[in-house]
């Protein structure tokens, strides 16, 4: 293994270390995490780069430039905007004032929230997507530049659908139109815009040979959880979100919701948080409450998430 000297960096590595400790971060990627920011340090100390100057966006260029060819799951890039948000936090680096754009665009998308809980009351987590949505529409169409809505055009909203169809895998979510189409609902209800650009935004469409079944066959469904019940990797885990769907007929926004508290072992039913803030209650069968049981018992990470099914790796949060 290359030893890597220390470098400008090297007092505020452990501090930096402890942040993925505590959210149950596994020892083995601490230690590959720890390489990497000591040869992002390297790279800072070639740049001339003190840690007081450090800010995300020249963490990620620089990031970049010191590793443009890896293909491993952690990059270098996004390790090095962590630890400039870290020296930020803890009072070693500035702030970077946002900047003119930045501010209109946070007031809008303020403004925007705001619409959608009173006007439109729709739940948290649609928000989140909506709003996600609308933030990625004007990065597309104004980047990092002051943005004029009122320059928008029927093209732009087209423009940015083929964009997202454009990628080199189908795109499955066809609910990003509809919060396009939310979007530019609420930027004609507020008179930013003179027409409703909602009325040309396109259907996410796709071919039939693209698009997965709509339907399993009993044997089909059985021999899915078959497959991911003999599945060595997040097998446990993923066989009871399964045995959900197929045996008490829940849909997957509704497993993703489940919480801790949602289970009752003592009478065997789980509360459902389906739409429009509905609860309803459904019995456990033998089988499912052995497959949750195991699960948890045997393949849930350590977390404080009440969430019932987290994803495997560290930190353990909610999908």
């Amino acid at each position: 293994m290359t030893i890597i000297t220390k470098t400008c960096i090297e007092p505020y590595i452990d501090s930096f270390m402890r942040c993925f400790a505590e959210a149950n971060y596994k020892h083995a990627t601490i230690k590959e995490y720890r390489n990497l920011i000591r040869r992002f340090g390297l790279a800072m100390d070639e740049a001339g780069i003190a840690p007081s100057a450090l800010t995300p966006d020249l963490a990620e260029k620089l990031g970049r430039a010191a590793e443009p060819q890896r293909t491993g799951t952690i990059r270098l890039y996004s390790l090095g905007r962590k630890f400039a948000a870290h020296l930020i936090e803890i009072c070693v680096a500035k702030p970077v004032a946002p900047t003119p754009a930045e501010v209109a665009r946070a007031e809008l998308l303020a403004d925007f929230e705001t619409y959608l809980t009173k006007q439109r009351g729709l739940s948290p987590r649609s928000i989140h997507h909506t709003l996600r949505f609308a933030n990625r529409f004007m990065d597309h169409r104004f980047g990092a530049d002051m943005f004029d809505l009122t320059s928008l055009r029927p093209v732009d909203a087209v423009g940015f659908v083929q964009h997202l169809l454009s990628r080199g895998r189908p795109y499955r979510d066809k609910s990003a139109v509809t919060h396009l189409r939310t979007f530019f609902q609420y930027l004609f209800a507020r008179g930013v815009t003179a027409t409703n650009l909602a009325l040309s935004v396109p259907k996410a469409a796709m071919a039939r040979d693209k698009r997965l079944p709509r339907h399993l066959s009993p044997e089909g469904v059985e021999a899915v959880l078959d497959w991911v019940r003999r599945n060595p990797r997040h097998g446990v885990r993923d066989y009871a979100m399964l045995l959900i769907m197929a045996r008490l007929g829940l849909r997957a926004p509704e497993i993703t919701r489940i919480e801790l508290d949602d289970i009752d072992w003592r009478s065997g039913e789980l509360t459902v948080r389906g739409k429009g803030k509905v609860h309803d209650r459904v019995p456990i069968t033998a089988e499912v409450g052995e497959a949750l049981s195991r699960y948890l018992r045997e393949e849930r990470g350590p977390t404080d998430c009440r969430t019932l099914f987290v994803t495997q790796r560290a930190p353990h949060r909610p999908f």
